[in-house]
């Protein structure tokens, strides 16, 4: 819960990837609040308030991966949300902004993309920004398991992350220009 309120205020994109690691890790637990208290709040010895926020948290989010029916595949709403304004902003800076940074690192994971969206099994109803953020997540988890990884996807990993941060980075920066617009 600290974690992904730091991650959703400096990068949303990091976010993402937490809350689908987070989302993971409460089906390993079975979406059980006893074992979630267990593995998750009391290792932090947290203070009781603290505990008790970190508890709601955890409780709420559960009960969404139980009545948006993801308990054992997919992704909250509110965090698919996240997913979806970033493939605006995409659109935005690719058709609109006319953003030629941007363009450039499009391009330069567009084969990895397309390559990756063949092998992933991938519609074109996923959009390239979900299909990044898929890829790197795949990635980190192959990272956590210690597995070799090859030169060739590492490459592409990189071409993604790079289109990916700039892209956080952009939705950071229109965030701040409106919280500065309404205050």
């Amino acid at each position: 819960m600290l974690i992904a309120r730091e991650k959703k205020k400096s990068n949303i994109a990091e976010y993402i990837l937490y809350m689908w690691q987070l989302e993971d890790l409460l089906r390993g637990l079975d979406l059980d609040m006893e074992r979630i208290k267990e593995q998750l709040i009391l290792p932090f010895r947290p203070d009781q308030e603290t505990a008790r926020e970190m508890y709601a948290w955890y409780d709420n989010l559960t009960e969404m991966m139980r009545l948006e029916k993801v308990q054992q595949a997919g992704h909250v709403r509110a965090v698919q949300n996240n997913v979806d304004e970033l493939t605006e902003l995409h659109f935005y800076l690719l058709h609109k902004a006319h953003d030629r940074r941007y363009h450039q690192l499009v391009t330069a994971a567009a084969t990895n993309l397309v390559e990756f969206r063949s092998k992933a099994g991938a519609g074109n109803e996923i959009s390239d920004v979900e299909l990044a953020l898929n890829g790197l997540y795949g990635h980190l988890l192959l990272r956590l398991r210690k597995a070799d990884v090859s030169q060739q996807t590492r490459q592409a990993m990189d071409t993604f992350s790079k289109m990916i941060a700039y892209l956080a980075a952009q939705y950071r920066k229109m965030e701040t220009e409106e919280e500065r617009l309404l205050e």
